[in-house]
């Protein structure tokens, strides 16, 4: 954004890239059109899930690693009930843990925590859908702008001064239109789906690793299970 703002402050007046007309098409035609294909709840949601994305960072694999061992030794030596008030920052580890210590049967566990899950993901997958779908839209609404600026410019031939800043209006739509598409809503749409991959990881180990802690596996059977979700590099320097 800051290299396209150089370029129009190096060139002509920047004044002259702004239109309300041109904002109005682009942007209230987007968000219309896509509330056209989504739900309010659903539209709203995606703006909500990328504020988490970009404000909340998901906990380094190797340090959740190490705090799955040290739950997996507690409960080896004292018992499940001695886990009751572990403090963790990953929601759906905590869940896990409380669910341990109420007594709960494995399955259930596994239930809860898959259903938790899935969940998540689908609120980051149809924030991705709501982007995405924004991102192919804005172009659209940019070109139907032009093709209006060039009808309203045609109308108006006679005075031959005033295609020129006509001609100017009717393509700051299709600038518009690739701005918001290119560099803000395409890239949120992938953001989203890498936070959905990286989410969708971290919780599959989750779920394995409270599977092992509660079947009473060893904790070196547990640190093998969970280190499978390292990169190989990574294993190979821990091994």
């Amino acid at each position: 954004m800051a290299i396209v703002m150089v370029a129009i402050f190096l060139g002509a007046d920047p004044g002259g890239f702004l239109d309300p007309a041109s904002i109005l098409i682009v942007i209230g035609g987007s968000v219309f059109v896509v509330l056209s294909k989504f739900s309010l709840q659903q539209f709203l949601g995606a703006f909500k899930v990328a504020i988490k994305a970009f404000k909340f960072k998901l906990p380094a694999t190797d340090a959740l690693i190490e705090e799955i061992l040290e739950v997996s030794r507690i409960a080896r030596k004292e018992g499940f009930l001695a886990l009751d008030g572990h403090d963790t920052e990953v929601a759906l580890f905590k869940t896990g843990i409380q669910m341990m210590v109420d007594g709960h049967a494995p399955d259930v566990v596994r239930s809860k925590l898959e259903k938790e899950r899935l969940l998540t993901l689908e609120r980051h997958r149809w924030g991705a859908k709501v982007f995405s779908a924004m991102g192919d839209v804005a172009p659209a609404m940019g070109m139907i702008g032009t093709l209006i600026g060039l009808v309203q410019m045609l109308a108006n031939m006679e005075d031959p001064a005033s295609i020129g800043p006509a001609m100017a209006v009717a393509l700051l739509t299709t600038l518009y239109g690739a701005i918001l598409a290119t560099m803000v809503f395409l890239p949120l749409a992938d953001k989203l789906n890498l936070r959905m991959t990286e989410e969708a990881r971290m919780n599959a180990m989750l779920i394995d690793a409270v599977t092992a802690i509660q079947s009473g596996s060893n904790p070196r059977v547990v640190e093998q299970l969970v280190s499978s979700y390292l990169p190989p590099k990574q294993r190979k320097a821990e091994a």
